[in-house]
């Protein structure tokens, strides 16, 4: 019987934490951040031994992960995309392709390099939807930003094809997906540039901070720029063909990077488990008639820290994540803040609205764009119904079989309800 209906639920005791970085502090980050202390060097160019600092050994262990040319850590994955955007000399006039669902900063960064956001339908992998993507390539597209939303790997092959034929410029958005992979290769190396984040509520976290990857020297040279408005005075070297502009300050400090680089050294430990944990309960309820489980591009690449499925309408899927909760699995829907709404694009006002930070020069507004996008709450129909008929459930690396075997029972006891 139902717990709702005066059954006893499947679980009792508490889900999982709700970070999976933080989780695995001890030593490592402790004797990490300590180190920064006892030097006594938090800013990571105050010495003429650059490369002793831990932003530089940060950046090396990217370099070496995604196996690109470049990396650089700023302060957050918002200030990785903006640099990005700006190291691609992406700006006033251009038009730039996101995903209706993905976190604001997504647009924002669009927005701050003074291009325009043009948004588009996500498929059921809830990623970019590749026809979606080619549709809207108009005269002002420059660029597109596929996110790896949840952990889950874009159709890469099939973007990147569509921006080679339309010569447009790749930015891979990694910010949810850090140790992910796409048909054996890392997750950031496909773009022309990859931006990861720090922040708590990712995979790994350094507080706050982020990385761009590249191969460009170009594309390195602007972001290193971008990311530091002084920076040819801390001597570093930069290419002759790139002439100095202004900048910003998205410089990551010492601690953030030292506590980075200890949370690094643990990504694929992380992601091995979460790996298992979220194929046992897929393995346990795949023959479930009444759901649809999210299409994954390439599972052996899913980070795997969420598990998604979809209902056939929206008022099952409201039924089914009170009843699931019932039963002592903790999940969300569109309508329960589970799948945050401002990963969705109805609630990034000031995008829909047009509003810039200045009302006498925005990016849809300045002389320099002549297209005309348009937006409105009801742009993206398939994206809504996707989102309106799934239920999402956080997974976390500390989950034991006993847990994996809990959510099977649960998912199939509620599944039931609706044969």
């Amino acid at each position: 019987m139902l717990a709702v209906k005066g059954g006893n639920p499947v679980r009792t005791k508490p889900w999982a934490p709700e970070f999976i970085s933080s989780e695995e502090f001890d030593d490592l980050e402790k004797e990490y951040v300590l180190k920064v202390l006892e030097k006594k060097r938090v800013f990571r160019f105050y010495s003429n031994k650059l490369a002793d600092s831990e932003a530089a050994r940060l950046e090396k262990l990217y370099r070496e992960r995604i196996s690109s040319k470049y990396a650089l850590a700023v302060n957050s994955g918002t200030s990785a995309l903006v640099s990005a955007l700006v190291g691609a000399n992406i700006g006033p006039g251009d038009e730039v392709i996101i995903p209706a669902y993905t976190y604001i900063a997504t647009a924002a960064a669009v927005l701050i390099a003074r291009a325009v956001p043009v948004i588009v339908e996500v498929d059921d992998t809830l990623t970019m939807d590749p026809q979606a993507f080619e549709a809207a390539i108009n005269e002002h597209t420059k660029a597109v930003i596929p996110v790896h939303m949840k952990g889950i790997p874009c159709d890469m092959d099939k973007i990147l094809d569509i921006s080679t034929k339309h010569d447009l410029i790749v930015i891979e958005d990694v910010a949810q997906a850090n140790g992910g992979f796409y048909k054996g290769k890392p997750l950031g190396s496909f773009g022309h540039a990859g931006c990861f984040s720090f922040q708590q509520y990712k995979v790994i976290t350094s507080g706050e901070g982020g990385l761009v990857t590249t191969n460009d020297d170009v594309i390195y040279t602007r972001a290193s720029i971008y990311h530091d408005s002084a920076l040819s005075y801390w001597g570093a070297k930069l290419f002759e063909n790139v002439d100095s502009f202004p900048g910003e300050n998205y410089r990551m400090s010492e601690i953030n990077a030292a506590l980075g680089l200890a949370q690094s050294q643990k990504i694929d430990s992380i992601v091995t488990k979460l790996r298992q944990i979220k194929r046992t309960i897929v393995d346990g309820i795949k023959s479930i008639p009444h759901i649809q489980l999210q299409r994954v591009p390439d599972p052996d690449g899913d980070v795997s820290y969420s598990l998604i499925f979809y209902l056939a309408n929206t008022d099952e899927a409201k039924e089914f994540s009170e009843l699931l909760n019932a039963e002592g699995i903790p999940n969300g829907t569109i309508y329960n803040n589970g799948i945050a709404d401002r990963h969705i694009y109805v609630n990034w006002d000031y995008v829909l609205d047009k509003r810039g930070a200045s009302d006498k020069d925005n990016p849809w507004n300045c002389e320099s764009y002549k297209g005309n996008v348009q937006y409105s709450k009801d742009m993206c129909p398939n994206t809504l119904d996707l989102l309106s008929r799934s239920i999402s459930i956080s997974l976390h690396q500390n989950l034991t079989e006993e847990d994996c075997q809990d959510a099977i029972d649960a998912i199939r006891k509620v599944a039931n309800h609706f044969n």
